[in-house]
């Protein structure tokens, strides 16, 4: 993704960049039959250099966010921006982040330079005695709430052994030993509170990044919520028989999905609102030969590819909307040329998409907004080749000057601001759609839906028991 082009620099940068790189061949030249110790002096030479290297693009990075750099170009965050920029993990952007606002030196509005907030960190990293890890560890810790409750100069004693400890420690070391002199040092502990501790009432639903599926976790600290929650899922997991075999943990799992799945297909929508535009339902995927094959698989809108088993006890127990894909794994246009996006158009957008469509972002279909490529405006027209489905935030980005959408071969890719990429190379979603094999027949297109020949739009009623469109 990222590749350095000197043309996009002035001549002092690219002339400094040229003698970098020949500097990491010379390095690379003096392995070429090197004894032992030589390989070791080139591994510790390679980390100082990098370590010079972290401190230099901490420095920039501390001067390109008080010139507003980033948000000038429309990104919320310097993390955001460095992860399109150089093709970071958001982790790593923040902890760049981090560091530049903890051992850099501020600007007050006066003009007058004041010292790092962590000065003893800043003169360890700044010789390259300590990594960018060990930085990250000290702020982390300095900025806990053991921490924050230290007189000023204990604190300021604190940071100074840090200091010196992470020239000595690992950052997983240096973490655990920092938090027992935090934790020493705050003898009090917290003030004491006669308030009652308040409550906490959350979900969080995480799908898994590399397979079907997902993990669900909460807390309710409010009796009544846990009750009800409680109360349904105990009156639907009791044992089917005497001869039954799920745990308990099973049991209650699948209680809770025949539940919400209930609610999905009878509730009305005072209880389940419209999500992302529509009101909630289970959209199925079906792959044009798996269509021509009885629907042998199929995607669901959070929970990924599903086995044939729990296809057709969907097509039995839910509101299955089947969205057939053609030969290339593109979804059949649904949709009408109208300013407001029907329900069929953006449940198509959502096969094609599977939520923000914007490089390295997440967001599932129910977090995004359609977004028209060619503006109404500008006389563009609803329909699936100008639409592109994104989150809040790279819809706002998109608005902005710099990156450009387009759709190309029915997929969407994205061209990044020259600033970004001088070359503008197109990115796109990882996998955006399903990997699919070369269909045996060729579509023809039909009065309302695209279908190939000994397919049958009746064949959708027979799978699904659901009326055709």
């Amino acid at each position: 993704m990222f590749e350095y082009d000197g043309g996009m620099s002035d001549g002092r940068v690219a002339a400094a960049h040229d003698r970098l790189v020949e500097a990491v061949e010379g390095l690379r030249a003096a392995t070429a039959g090197a004894g032992d110790s030589e390989q070791i002096s080139v591994l510790i030479a390679a980390e100082a250099a990098r370590r010079r290297l972290d401190h230099l693009s901490v420095a920039t990075l501390a001067t390109v966010e008080r010139r507003d750099v980033f948000t000038s170009r429309g990104y919320k965050s310097a993390a955001g921006a460095l992860a399109d920029l150089l093709g970071w993990e958001h982790f790593e952007a923040r902890r760049h982040v981090l560091a530049a606002d903890n051992v850099v030196g501020r600007t007050a509005l006066d003009g007058t330079v004041l010292p790092a907030r962590l000065p003893a960190t800043a003169e360890v990293f700044d010789a390259g005695r300590t990594s960018l890890r060990h930085v990250e560890v000290v702020a982390k810790v300095l900025g806990s709430r053991p921490a924050e409750r230290l007189a000023p100069e204990v604190w300021a004693a604190a940071e100074t052994e840090l200091a010196a400890k992470a020239t000595e420690y690992t950052p997983a070391e240096l973490q655990v030993w920092g938090t027992e002199l935090v934790d020493k040092l705050d003898q009090d502990g917290p003030a004491p509170d006669d308030r009652p501790e308040p409550e906490i009432n959350e979900l969080r639903l995480v799908r898994h990044r590399n397979r079907a599926g997902g993990k669900i976790t909460g807390r309710f600290d409010d009796a009544a919520m846990f009750d009800a929650i409680a109360t349904v899922i105990d009156a639907k997991s009791k044992p089917a028989s005497a001869d039954e075999t799920r745990e308990p943990a099973q049991r209650q799992a699948e209680a809770l999905a025949e539940v919400c799945g209930f609610a999905l297909e009878h509730g009305p929508s005072t209880l389940v609102p419209q999500t992302g535009g529509r009101r909630p339902q289970i959209s199925v995927i079906i792959p044009l030969e798996d269509l021509e094959n009885r629907a042998r698989a199929a995607m669901l809108d959070f929970g990924g590819r599903t086995s044939p088993e729990t296809l057709r006890m969907l097509a039995c127990d839910a509101a299955v909307i089947p969205i057939v894909l053609n030969g290339e794994g593109q979804p059949l246009d649904v949709g009408r040329a109208t300013r407001t996006i029907p329900d069929g158009l953006r449940r198509a957008v959502t096969a094609r998409d599977r939520g923000c469509a914007h490089p390295g972002c997440d967001r599932p279909p129910s977090w995004c907004e359609l977004h028209h490529i060619l503006g109404w405006e500008e006389l563009g027209e609803t329909k699936l080749e100008n639409l592109v489905m994104l989150c809040k935030r790279h819809h706002h980005l998109i608005h902005h000057p710099g990156w450009l959408v387009r759709i190309r071969d029915g997929l969407p890719e994205f061209l990044p601001p020259a600033w970004i990429d001088p070359d503008r190379r197109p990115r796109r979603q990882p996998g955006t759609i399903i990997d699919l094999p070369t269909p045996r027949h060729e579509c023809v297109p039909g009065p309302e839906l695209d279908r190939p020949p000994g397919v049958r739009i009746a064949d959708l009623d027979d799978l699904f028991g659901v009326p055709a469109p």
